[in-house]
């Protein structure tokens, strides 16, 4: 978007056209999945949330688990967004401040997801 303002800022994200309506999508997301994207570091498209998250609780069958994924994702892709962005000495580059920071309501009482 050369010339016009972008919410991109200054990560490596890609532009893309969508063909379906995001808000649509947002809207369709589960509760959970929407009180995660609320609260995401990076813009994601509900369309890929949806897919990490399905793609997870298949294989593991646990949705704190399938929660605790996409901070994962999250934060790998914030350690390579700061790495190419700022270099190597960045402390999100290096892994430092980024990890599962939600309170998950969907978890059993007592139990934390890691």
């Amino acid at each position: 978007m050369k010339g016009r303002a972008s919410n991109r800022g200054a990560a490596t994200l890609k532009l893309r056209r969508r063909a379906t309506n995001p808000m649509r999508d947002y809207d369709g997301l589960p509760r959970e999945l929407r009180a995660w994207l609320a609260q995401a570091a990076r813009p994601w498209s509900p369309v890929s949330v949806r897919r990490a998250f399905a793609r997870t609780l298949a294989a593991k069958g646990d949705r704190a688990q399938a929660l605790a994924e996409l901070d994962r994702l999250e934060a790998h892709k914030v350690a390579r967004d700061a790495l190419a962005l700022w270099g190597g000495s960045h402390p999100a580059a290096l892994g430092i401040g980024i990890g599962c920071r939600r309170d998950i309501s969907a978890t059993k009482a007592g139990e934390r997801v890691r």
